[in-house]
C-alpha cells in the first residue's frame, strides 16, 4: 500500500533545527513534500528579502532526509501553496500552531485534504528554535494592541466627545505580520532610528512622542496623521490609558504596572490569525461619526480601564465587546469580506466572552477575551505584555 502525502509549506529561509524536527514530525504522517515560498513572495509579503535566494533554500530542504521532494510555490502571499497543492494533489496538509488559520483549513475542507495542527515541540536535548526568535536576536523592538478606544486618538474623533484609548505594549514572541493591525508601520518607522530595540535610558513618554513626530514628518506626502496611540502603545510599557480632545497628542497619559493585573491580562488575551488588511482597503470608507457614537466609545474605554483594574472578567469583556461594537458603528468598513465568519467561528466557542480587531481592521488578527489560557482556541497566539525596563 502506497504512503499517503503529505504537504508542509513555508520560507525556510533562516533553516534551523526547529524547521528539521517540524518536517521529521510531518513525514511521520506519509511521504513529505515541502512547498517553499519563491523571493518575489516573501518580498511581497514580508516585505523584506531572503537571506538565501529560493533555489538555495530550495537546495538545503531537498537535503534533509525527511524530505521527499520540494519545490518553489508559484503562488503569492500567505496562500502560494495553492497551485502547488492542486499539482501534488497531497493527503494531509500540516501546519505548526502559528502557522495555522481558518483560510487554510477551508482550503483544505474544499479538496478533501486532511488538515493537520502540530505542536512547536524541540527534538530531545534541543532548544526550541524558530525563525521568528532567530530574528528577535537582532531586533526586539515590541508591538502594540490596543485594548479599546481605537479611533479616539483622531481629533476629528475626538473633537465630538474625548475620550481614552487603551494599549498595552508586546513582547515580539510571535511573528508579527504587516497590514495586520499591531502598528507595524509605526514599528518600521522605529526601526530607522533604533534598528535593534528601544533605548533604555530614555523617559518612555518622551520616546513615543519623538516616535510620533519622526513617523508624522511635515514632509510627509500622503496628508495622512498617524495616531498616537501607536507610538505610544509600542514605546510605554505595561498597559497604559491616554486621553484625547480635539488634538493629535493626549492631554494626559496614565499607566499600570502592577504584576498582578498584567498577569492577569494575559491570561485572559490571545490573539488568532486572518488575513492581512487587502490592498486598496479603505476602512475608512462609509464612516458614519456622531456625538452619540463617540461618546459610547468613550464610555466603552473607561469602562474597560476600570474593570481591568479590578480584574473583573464579565465586565472586562462586556467593555471590550462594547468598545468594539462602537468603533464599527463610526468605521463600518472595518469589516471587509471574510472577517465576519472569522467573528462568527470563533465567538461560538466555549470560554470565548468578547473579541475585536486590533488597529483600524479590515482583517490581520482577531483579538480575543477568554475564561483563561485553558479556553484558547487551537492556533491561538498568547501574549506577553511587556514590563518596564525591558
Amino acid at each position: 500500500m502506497s504512503k499517503k502525502k503529505v504537504f508542509v509549506s513555508g520560507c525556510y529561509d533562516l533553516l534551523h533545527s526547529g524547521h528539521v524536527e517540524f518536517f521529521r514530525q510531518a513525514a511521520q504522517y506519509g511521504d513529505l513534500y515541502v512547498g517553499i515560498g519563491s523571493d518575489a513572495t516573501i518580498l511581497g509579503y514580508k516585505h523584506h528579502r531572503t537571506v538565501y535566494s529560493e533555489q538555495e533554500r530550495l537546495f538545503m530542504v531537498k537535503s534533509i532526509r525527511y524530505v521527499k521532494d520540494a519545490f518553489i510555490n508559484a503562488g503569492s502571499g500567505i496562500m502560494d501553496f495553492v497551485p502547488t497543492v492542486d499539482a501534488l494533489r497531497p493527503d494531509i496538509l500540516v501546519v505548526n500552531e502559528d502557522g495555522g488559520s481558518e483560510e487554510k483549513r477551508r482550503f483544505c475542507a474544499e479538496r478533501g485534504i486532511e488538515y493537520v495542527v502540530l505542536q512547536r515541540t524541540p527534538q530531545d536535548g534541543l532548544q526550541a528554535r524558530s525563525s521568528t526568535a532567530l530574528k528577535q536576536t537582532s531586533s526586539q523592538l515590541p508591538t502594540r494592541l490596543d485594548l479599546a478606544g481605537t479611533w479616539i486618538d483622531q481629533p476629528y474623533v475626538s473633537c465630538m466627545a474625548p475620550g481614552w484609548a487603551l494599549t498595552i505594549s508586546l513582547e515580539p514572541t510571535f511573528e508579527i505580520r504587516e497590514r495586520c493591525g499591531l502598528s507595524t508601520s509605526t514599528r518600521n518607522v522605529i526601526k530607522k532610528i533604533w534598528p535593534y530595540q528601544l533605548p533604555l535610558n530614555m523617559d518612555p513618554e518622551m520616546l513615543a512622542k519623538l516616535v510620533f513626530c519622526f513617523e508624522n514628518d511635515p514632509e510627509r506626502s500622503d496628508g495622512i496623521i498617524s495616531g498616537a496611540q501607536d507610538a505610544i502603545g509600542i514605546c510605554i510599557p505595561g498597559l497604559c490609558r491616554h486621553w484625547y480632545d480635539g488634538r493629535f497628542w493626549p492631554e494626559k497619559i496614565e499607566t499600570c504596572s502592577d504584576e498582578k493585573i498584567l498577569s492577569w491580562l494575559e491570561s485572559h488575551l490571545c490573539m488568532i490569525p486572518m488575513f492581512p488588511r487587502r490592498p486598496g482597503c479603505s476602512v475608512v470608507e462609509g464612516k458614519d461619526i456622531t456625538e452619540a457614537k463617540v461618546r459610547a466609545l468613550a464610555r466603552a474605554a473607561d469602562a474597560c480601564w476600570q474593570a481591568i483594574l479590578a480584574c473583573d472578567l464579565p465586565a472586562f469583556a462586556a467593555a471590550y465587546k462594547a468598545s468594539f461594537e462602537a468603533q464599527v458603528a463610526m468605521f463600518p468598513a472595518m469589516i471587509q469580506p471574510g472577517v465576519q465568519e472569522y467573528i462568527d467561528k470563533y465567538s461560538a466557542l466555549a470560554g470565548v466572552r468578547a473579541w475585536k480587531m486590533p488597529g483600524a481592521g479590515g482583517g490581520g488578527y482577531l483579538a480575543l477575551v477568554c475564561d483563561g489560557p485553558e479556553a484558547f482556541p487551537e492556533g491561538a497566539i498568547p501574549l506577553t505584555i511587556r514590563r518596564p525596563g525591558m
